[in-house]
């Protein structure tokens, strides 16, 4: 090595010390924790060795500390006191900001001060007793039908987290902890980080949880779980199932290295050594760093492993390892959003209907009186603060993913994730990195997305097209408000395939523009794929209940008609909305009113409403076919008689209001859905059947109309016309390799191998290939004769002679005791017809019958299968079985 070398070497070293120690070596408290849990009594005791960092104790002697009040406790460390304060703490005693304290106002919090002699820097308190807070329903518009505690410890389970105030808070900083849980038999304590120690005896399971990455939080859950594990990479995929379940576990463990991978691939290396999956005793969406806490029924959706779950995997980059500074604004809720909700829906091909969605939502709920700029944003509690702090700020990433391209942007996130790892990061800091990888300042659009609040409305008007040009007047409105906009835009050229599209600047209230084209315009669009963050027109979006629930004034209109137990039942829906919904919501009968209102959106409740045949009429302008029986959208038969049926429609008095229709027959329905419709907000029409309703048929109307794209010559039919296709941002790694399969096909139906026909040579190649991947899959061999072949005798070919034939064998054993006498067989033929026997098809007598389909492809799909099961271990014995001869 050259004295240059060595010198790149050392810096090398050095610069990786640096970003180690950088993240490692600042100033955390640190918890050693060692701790008892006794479920059935609620209670728990804690050893706690906390060690202060220097600038906690710069010029301080005395330290204020917040603690659960049930915990009573008592210091260890000679020449330390702790003194129980009765004044109120003060969020300056805890050097931060005003209103940095949060306290749930279901449990009591002590205020302690510690006091220690300069040179000690370690302390050990001992702390214990009970925390049980009972669930209680959220009780807001946003509950979305959880139950939420701020903490508990009972017989079915344990859930502590900062806000339970179990350990000593000194203030908002990061922490780093060990702890060692000794539980009960058959109970397993999870934390964040990495499982260094496990011990089960007959009577107790004590383990030990290290975090030596600083974290904002310190959990504690606990329960007894059956345990599922498989290793991804560098890390674990874990499951921990409340009833034992294999197959849902296998399903997790399967989807998580899936998306472990893709992120990876995407923002970096995963930061922590395990994810699991955990199930909860009540309905969860919980996402904690390096696990997510998810209630028994979320988990059995199947609709969740592509959906909340890498939503949740997702946030162990953002918001779980770099870290939120929310004293400056939540950036994490959007960007998550974006990189999974958003990308899942990129990769089906539907990015574009769920930005629209995003934006009908921020349409729909937000007003001038609850917007907020960014910088407010902590979390949501309500449609309006989902519509802004998620829907805005995915916006807003969006946006800045089209202006600087995917590479770059792709590169701006991976820069990110390295120098925050571990850190708090602001807007302000995604400013920086983003301006520095795109080499342009970027202050002016932060500034004006995250520090203003507000969306524009766009318009096109006064539209004139020639020979190979275009003009158009682009409009924007927001209350006085202009906002610097690069705009989409998309134009059908007579005799192409595919639209022109561009992108036009915008910075004032109107302006011109004229585009050269390569050809005849026919069609205008206007931010066609919906990439600008705005206010939507009402003609770009169908009729929604999002209007109806977003709207600042509702009319609920009952019917006086109808059985007793009905109309109560529709009123007791409407008051139940009086206090979750946003809306002031007004009920009154349908006597009581001459005509419809026309300032604001109206529930027009019951069949027999005299209101209803304005909105059934509405909804058939949308292709609604309607009797007195039934109603029929397209294929789906909604009867009157046996579904509770909801449809959407235009207020006739004025089209900015909309006007939603409810109907049953079942009064026992109506608890149901008056929790459940206000999470179908996109929806223009839902059926649901049965008492607790299930959702039997939904949609949307189609958008028609919309200002923000125009025919040039009215009354022509246009061809169609496509935008060209875009590319998602990452692309999910299949769990089973494509390549390997095709691999396998290749060599099985190869000329080489003729075929593959009876008792020839070339099939005992194919046995051989196949016995060679039973080998590298560790199965275990499978005859009687201690190898992997089952050989016999048996008559055929060309010559109609006696061969000796083999199937190929392999066997995983099980490990379930109880199911030893139990097996799954898996098999696929590998043999062929050669030349042409016995069923040649004429004509073609003598030629080589690859035998693709017949079956080379069926093999590989089990050769794959064995691969990724690899390192299963499953409950019953697993047999594998190359079959040859007819």
């Amino acid at each position: 090595m050259t004295h240059k070398n060595r010198l790149t070497q050392i810096f090398i070293t050095l610069f990786i010390l640096n970003i180690t120690l950088g993240v490692f070596a600042q100033d955390y408290i640190h918890h050693k924790f060692d701790i008892n849990l006794d479920p059935l009594q609620k209670q728990i005791e804690v050893t706690d060795t906390i060690t202060l960092p220097d600038n906690l104790l710069q010029d301080n002697t005395a330290i204020h500390v917040l603690l659960h009040s049930g915990l009573s406790p008592q210091v260890e460390t000679d020449g330390v006191e702790l003194k129980k304060l009765s004044e109120e703490p003060k969020a300056a005693q805890f050097g931060i900001n005003a209103g940095a304290i949060t306290i749930n106002p279901s449990l009591t919090v002590e205020h302690y001060q510690l006091t220690l002699p300069k040179e000690v820097k370690e302390v050990t308190l001992r702390y214990g007793g009970e925390i049980f807070h009972p669930m209680e329903n959220a009780g807001e518009e946003y509950a979305r039908s959880f139950s939420e505690t701020p903490g508990i410890i009972s017989e079915e389970g344990v859930y502590l987290c900062a806000s339970t105030y179990w350990f000593p808070w000194f203030n908002n900083d990061l922490v780093s902890f060990e702890m060692h849980v000794t539980t009960p038999e058959k109970w397993e304590t999870v934390s964040q980080g990495e499982r260094t120690k496990h011990e089960i005896s007959a009577s107790s399971v004590g383990v030990t949880w290290a975090s030596p990455e600083p974290q904002d939080d310190i959990y504690l859950i606990a329960a007894p779980f059956t345990e599922y594990s498989r290793a991804v990479g560098a890390s674990t995929a874990m499951a921990f199932l409340r009833t034992p379940d294999e197959a849902l576990a296998n399903k997790y463990l399967e989807t998580t290295a899936q998306y472990l991978e893709m992120y990876r691939q995407l923002i970096g290396a995963y930061p922590y050594k395990k994810f699991a999956l955990i199930e909860n005793f009540w309905e969860t969406g919980y996402g904690m760093p390096s696990f997510t806490l998810l209630g028994p029924k979320v988990i059995r959706f199947p609709f969740i492993l592509h959906s909340s779950y890498p939503h949740e995997i997702l946030h162990n980059w953002w918001g779980n390892s770099v870290y939120v500074d929310y004293e400056t604004g939540n950036w994490c809720e959007g960007l998550t959003a974006y990189l999974a909700d958003h990308l899942i829906q990129e990769q089906r091909g539907t990015g574009v209907e769920y930005r629209r969605a995003t934006l009908q939502k921020y349409t729909d709920y937000v007003k001038e009186g609850n917007d907020f700029p960014l910088t407010e944003f902590r979390s949501r509690h309500s449609s309006a603060t989902e519509a802004v702090g998620y829907g805005k700020t995915l916006m807003i990433f969006h946006m800045l993913r089209q202006q600087m391209g995917d590479e770059l942007f792709t590169r701006a996130l991976q820069r990110f994730y390295r120098q925050y790892k571990f850190k708090k990061a602001s807007f302000g800091d995604l400013e920086t990195v983003f301006s520095q990888v795109a080499e342009v300042d970027l202050k002016p659009f932060f500034e004006q997305w995250v520090q203003r609040k507000g969306a524009p409305e766009l318009m096109v008007k006064n539209i004139s097209a020639s020979a190979n040009k275009i003009k158009f007047t682009l409009v924007q409105s927001d209350g006085g408000q202009v906002f610097s906009l690069k705009i989409p835009v998309a134009v059908q050229i007579a005799g192409q395939e595919n639209m022109f599209e561009t992108t036009v600047d915008m910075d004032r209230a109107e302006a011109d523009y004229e585009l050269d084209l390569p050809g005849k315009a026919l069609q205008i669009q206007v931010d066609p794929q919906f990439d600008v963050f705005r206010r939507l027109h009402r003609e770009e979006i169908p009729p929604a209940l999002s209007q109806v629930f977003g709207a600042e004034a509702v009319l609920m209109i009952l019917p006086t008609k109808g059985t007793k137990d009905l109309i109560e039942g529709y009123k007791k829906l409407g008051e139940s909305w009086q206090q979750t919904q946003a809306g002031k919501m007004e009920i009154i009968t349908d006597v009581e009113l001459k005509s419809l209102p026309a300032d604001k959106a109206c529930w027009i409740v019951g069949e027999k409403n005299k209101f209803a045949k304005q909105v059934l009429d509405g909804a058939g302008t949308f292709g609604a076919a309607i009797t007195n029986e039934n109603v029929t959208i397209g294929r789906a038969v909604l009867k009157f008689a046996e579904h509770s049926i909801i449809l959407t429609a235009r207020n006739p008095q004025n089209p900015d209001f909309t006007i939603a229709f409810l109907s049953t027959d079942n009064p026992a329905a109506l608890a149901g859905l008056s929790r459940k419709l206000p999470h179908y907000g996109k929806y223009s029409y839902l059926a649901f059947a049965g008492d607790e309703p299930a959702n039997f048929a939904k949609g949307q109307w189609e958008a028609v109309n919309s200002p923000m794209a125009v025919v040039l010559e009215k009354g022509t039919e246009l061809p169609v016309a496509k935008l060209p296709s875009r590319s998602a941002l990452a692309m999910l790694p299949p769990v089973f390799s494509d390549a390997r399969m095709q691999k396998d096909v290749e060599f099985l139906a190869s000329e080489d191998l003729k075929g593959r026909g009876f008792g020839t040579s070339e099939l005992n190649q194919a046995a051989d290939y196949i016995k060679d991947a039973f080998v590298a899959a560790d199965l275990q061999p499978g005859a009687k004769n201690g190898t992997y072949f089952q050989k016999f005798f048996h008559t055929g070919g060309l010559n109609n002679e006696e061969s000796i034939l083999k199937n190929v064998i392999g066997i995983k054993p099980g490990v379930n005791e109880k199911m030893k006498d139990q097996c799954v067989i898996v098999g696929a033929h590998y043999d062929h017809l050669g030349l042409g026997w016995p069923d040649v098809h004429k004509g073609d007598e003598g030629k080589v019958h690859p035998g693709a389909d017949d079956n080379a492809s069926g093999v590989a799909v089990m050769l794959e299968l064995l691969r990724v099961l690899k390192d299963w271990q499953p409950d019953r014995t697993v047999i594998f079985i190359a079959f040859s001869g007819e």
